[in-house]
């Protein structure tokens, strides 16, 4: 079977979306750190949408650690196609892309990221990419960030790259790109700002304080379910179209892009392209990590508990449904501030039907794990504003209980749980009582807040849930609440 490329992109069946728009010279306006799934799927599709009325805003997609990705485009001359995975599925074949830099092609990432035609620098290189410590703050003792700062060869860390590219940009006197966070860490605008400070404070303090009077970070949150490529996802795409593409991603229908309208121009009009520029990024952020990652890692715990696998056999659960959809109504929602823009009774119904997608395999599995980690901001912060205002949020209890439950279970019938804190759930878990746990696990600030010590209520409710949990009485659990 023929490659998707340039020469074949006219055997493409009628009914699947491809570029109609002349090609002009490939210049590039946008680099792009990180060219993954997520990015080809999300980022990439907006640009690709832009550019069929604006040539300027060309990718450069840069991977710092491999040449697989950017080579796999390159071959297919930056086409792929992009599914659309739904109750009516569609195809869209991707063209955004000009530039294809590995880690061997440092020198003409360094001239992308100098030239002034560049505006934007996109980075999806996960929450790790940023080399972050736990405070949020630059780890200057990271292996890749101390390599930067000590050697005088090519960045390793994206974090080095950029700062680099801005220290070209004042040599020469031009005029600073964009840098934009897209992955989803809470304020990663400022986090990344104050990160490239740091960096920099330690090369050139004068550049130091440059970046932090010229240079503009919009924040960022970013949404839509990206399932990974696999064979017979590659197969799929064969059989539509005819030809092999070994570049295609999948994605479900929904997607969001949040950025912050900070009062610089991005370059590339991608409000116009369907992302939401707003002065409240923390607004969107606080709603989708209160009801589409509390939901979700509710569905998980509960479900994996009553032999669920995925997130829509879990939504096709009716007690299970419902007990998530009156958490959201019930102890979600009304601790949320009103966000402009967003209807939270309209989002609600949004994620929901997005769990029950079909055509979507999402694994509760993968979602349940990290738990210590996911938990104070899915579920511990609707937890902590309900008793705030003297309320006692039923659902959450039951979903925290469904955790400890499921941390107990796993721990007791040999089963691994994925979690950094996992040598300290096994020993808090081997032996305990539900009620001993929580508080062993309270008194470290695990999952649970301290706080959970001196409210009595709330430890003797979530013990009761926990108990139910495990003795798998799931009308108790779930119907007590409804």
């Amino acid at each position: 079977m023929s490659r998707l490329s340039r020469n074949t992109l006219g055997q493409v069946p009628a009914g699947i979306h491809v570029p109609r728009r002349r090609r002009v010279a490939p210049g590039v306006g946008v680099v792009h750190f990180g060219p993954g799934a997520f990015h080809r799927a999300h980022q990439a599709s907006y640009i690709d949408r832009v550019l069929d009325h604006d040539p300027r805003w060309s990718i450069a997609a840069v991977s710092l650690r491999s040449r697989g990705t950017v080579a796999t485009l390159a071959e297919q001359d930056g086409l792929y196609t992009l599914a659309i995975r739904d109750a009516e599925p569609s195809w869209r074949v991707i063209d955004a892309h000009r530039a294809f830099l590995g880690p061997d092609d440092a020198a003409r990432t360094a001239t992308l990221l100098a030239d002034p035609a560049v505006r934007l620098v996109t980075t999806s290189v996960t929450e790790k990419g940023y080399c972050l410590r736990a405070d949020g703050t630059l780890d200057l003792d990271h292996e890749d960030i101390a390599a930067d700062l000590a050697g005088s060869g090519a960045p390793t860390s994206v974090i080095g790259w950029l700062v680099g590219g801005l220290a070209a940009r004042r040599a020469a006197r031009v005029a600073p790109f964009v840098p934009l966070p897209c992955d989803n860490l809470a304020d990663n605008g400022a986090k990344l700002h104050a990160a490239l400070v740091a960096f920099a404070r330690v090369r050139d303090p004068e550049l130091a304080a440059w970046i932090t009077g010229e240079v503009r970070i919009p924040s960022t949150m970013v949404d839509s379910i990206t399932p990974a490529s696999d064979e017979p996802f590659y197969g799929d795409v064969a059989a539509a179209l005819g030809l092999d593409d070994r570049a295609a991603v999948q994605r479900e229908a929904f997607s969001q892009w949040v950025i912050e309208d900070c009062g610089v121009p991005l370059g590339p009009d991608l409000a116009g392209a369907g992302a939401i520029l707003t002065a409240n990024v923390s607004g969107y952020e606080q709603a989708k990590l209160r009801i589409l990652n509390g939901a979700h890692s509710t569905l998980a715990y509960i479900g994996l508990l009553r032999g669920h696998a995925s997130v829509a056999a879990a939504m096709a659960d009716a007690p299970l449904a419902a007990f998530v959809d009156a958490m959201i109504s019930r102890d979600i929602i009304p601790m949320l501030a009103p966000v402009a823009g967003l209807d939270l009774a309209t989002y609600r119904a949004t994620v929901l039907q997005r769990f029950r997608n079909p055509a979507i395999l999402h694994r509760l599995e993968q979602i349940a794990q990290d738990g210590s980690q996911k938990l104070p901001y899915r579920l511990g912060d609707t937890l902590a504003a309900n008793r705030h205002a003297g309320r006692m949020p039923g659902h959450v209890v039951a979903a925290l209980g469904s955790w400890v439950a499921f941390v107990i279970t796993r721990i007791r019938t040999g089963l691994a749980v994925i979690d950094p804190a996992a040598s300290m759930l096994t020993a808090a878990a081997a032996d305990g009582t539900p009620a001993t746990v929580i508080r062993w696990l309270a008194e470290r600030r695990i999952a649970l807040p301290a706080a959970l010590l001196d409210d009595a209520p709330l430890l003797a409710a979530i013990d009761l849930a926990a108990n139910a949990a495990l003795d798998n009485d799931w009308d108790k659990l779930l119907s007590a609440c409804q």
